[in-house]
């Protein structure tokens, strides 16, 4: 159930362009209203919880608001202050909805703690840009007086980040995060193995990070660029499992959920440089330095199978979430069909073909995790062969796996969609090529992804409540650090924040850009590496 749509949005039309009102709030809330007066936090206020539940949210805002203000609220119990926080029983909007009253005091309320992080984020946002800043900024901090009830249009708004190509440092990541938590992102999609780099601390197989986390060289410039060229620089890194430990606490911490991509059976060059008893071949693999799909995959062998399982066992002492992406995309079957040992296998397990060799690969995890708890998500790829029973998809395809994810809604699998042509980030944001960042191809404007309608055309009210969200994903081949990746991201994330977040009927493309003037500011103070919107 949602809040009425009836909402005062601070949009009036005037022969026919648009005047728009503050609050510049990314995304817009489902319903606000002004009533015209000012609140002002000054070093005296104090934070209040009303609930014990609600105390890490009011000791995390009072931290938040600290560097740029200077003040040290102080963070008390009881129902009384100038910001008070207060878990309410559930009204039937969900765990993320909020209510933010500012009158003479601040009032946020919500049924979980995760709403009242929400308020809290957009509190932020209705006091001055400088608010972002880490340091002290010098200036009064108004806010103005506004009533608010607000709740996501879908459960799953999702960032990936790919840190399999390029390896990102820990630091770098915690900030993704935190900047993703502003727009009120719950999902992070951590893309953690790849053919050229395996990044996460595998304690049993010590190999996958002593071998599999370092190339020897990357490939220079783009990957269809003739002659082909190379940089002869050692890249590589990856993350101890305490490092992983502090990440997912702090995304916790946000209210966002970390999804770990372990990708299988393609995409795992790195895995077989490290244990070349997993591939195909006799051929000692190194990890790969260039880009594109790759004919190397696992075998699939049921030792190869509980070498999956064995690294699951340890992904999912690290990481809580309900949900374990395995990939499954772009995994180029040559290397099965030319098996005499994989045909035999084949027959063996009465399967008609390689897709089905897969699907049987994928079900043999997909019941593991089950077992243990934990729900499957791959990429479309992994319904071809026949869709395991629990598995949901992650569609990216666009109208190539497009059949295969209304297939897979209308057989009762969920779906969050991260179509290419709308949400990959690492496509160009400019036709004039010349002044951006070499990216992987296409051509992706803030408009377009602002305009994506994520239930897909087709779907039925039965199908649609299949799609859990839509997820915009970062893809470094071409993206060599963080700063370039949050380029790449923002301000295209800031548009997926709103329609994942708004009713379709209520975004208003016009009014985003207006709203953006200010966003831009906030990134500027919070050190954001934005493109700007020109």
């Amino acid at each position: 159930m949602m809040f009425a749509r009836q909402t005062t949005i601070l949009c009036v039309l005037i022969a026919g362009s648009a005047t728009f009102a503050t609050p510049a709030l990314i995304p817009l809330p489902l319903e606000m209203k002004e009533t015209g007066k000012t609140f002002e936090l000054k070093s005296a206020a104090t934070i209040s919880y009303a609930d014990a539940a609600a105390r890490p949210t009011a000791e995390l805002l009072a931290a938040q608001l600290r560097p740029s203000t200077g003040f040290r609220l102080p963070v008390k119990a009881g129902a009384a202050g100038d910001i008070v926080f207060q878990t309410l029983e559930d009204s039937g909007n969900g765990a993320e909805s909020y209510e933010l009253c500012v009158k003479q005091y601040v009032q946020i309320s919500a049924s979980s703690s995760a709403g009242l992080f929400y308020g809290a984020q957009t509190l932020r946002q209705l006091l001055p840009p400088e608010i972002y800043s880490t340091e002290k900024v010098s200036r009064d901090w108004n806010v103005p007086t506004v009533a608010i009830k607000d709740v996501p249009r879908f459960g799953w708004r999702g960032l990936m980040l790919d840190v399999g190509r390029h390896f990102m440092p820990k630091e770098d990541v915690l900030k993704f995060i935190d900047t993703m938590s502003t727009l009120k992102f719950n999902t992070f999609h951590w893309h953690l193995t790849e053919d050229q780099g395996w990044r996460i601390e595998i304690k049993k197989y010590p190999k996958l990070t002593e071998v599999g986390a370092w190339r020897k060289e990357t490939v220079a410039g783009h990957l269809r660029a003739k002659p082909r060229k190379y940089d002869g620089k050692r890249h590589g890194g990856f993350y101890t499992q305490d490092d992983i430990r502090e990440v997912v606490a702090y995304a916790a911490e946000r209210h966002i959920t970390i999804v770990p991509e372990i990708d299988m059976p393609g995409h795992m060059q790195a895995a077989i440089a490290a244990y070349p008893e997993l591939g195909c071949t006799s051929n000692q693999l190194p990890v790969k330095v260039e880009w594109g799909v790759n004919p190397n995959i696992l075998n699939p062998e049921e030792s190869t199978v509980q070498f999956c399982k064995d690294v699951l066992t340890e992904v999912m002492e690290l990481f809580p979430s309900e949900f374990i992406h395995v990939g499954g995309d772009e995994a180029r079957k040559n290397q099965w069909e030319a098996s005499e040992r994989i045909q035999q296998l084949r027959e063996e397990r009465g399967l008609k073909d390689m897709h089905e060799m897969q699907s049987w690969f994928i079900k043999q995890i997909d019941d593991f995790l089950v077992a243990n708890g934990r729900r499957l998500i791959g990429w479309d790829e992994i319904a071809e062969g026949g869709l395991a029973e629990n598995a949901a998809v992650m569609w990216w395809r666009g109208k190539k796996g497009l059949p295969a994810a209304l297939q897979a809604a209308a057989d009762g699998h969920d779906i969050v969609v991260a179509a290419t042509s709308y949400l990959y980030f690492d496509y160009y944001q400019s036709k004039d090529k010349k002044n951006e960042p070499l990216s992987i191809g296409g051509f992706l404007p803030l408009g377009k992804v602002y305009g994506f309608e994520p239930i897909l055309e087709g779907m039925d009210e039965t199908t649609a409540s299949h799609i859990l969200g839509a997820q915009g994903q970062v893809w470094t081949e071409y993206i060599p650090n963080m700063k370039q990746a949050e380029y790449m991201a923002f301000p295209r994330a800031c548009a997926l924040a709103e329609l994942a977040w708004l009713p379709k009927e209520q975004k208003n493309y016009e009014h985003f850009l207006e709203r953006m003037k200010v966003q831009e500011q906030r990134f500027d103070e919070a050190g954001v590496n934005y493109r700007e919107i020109k």
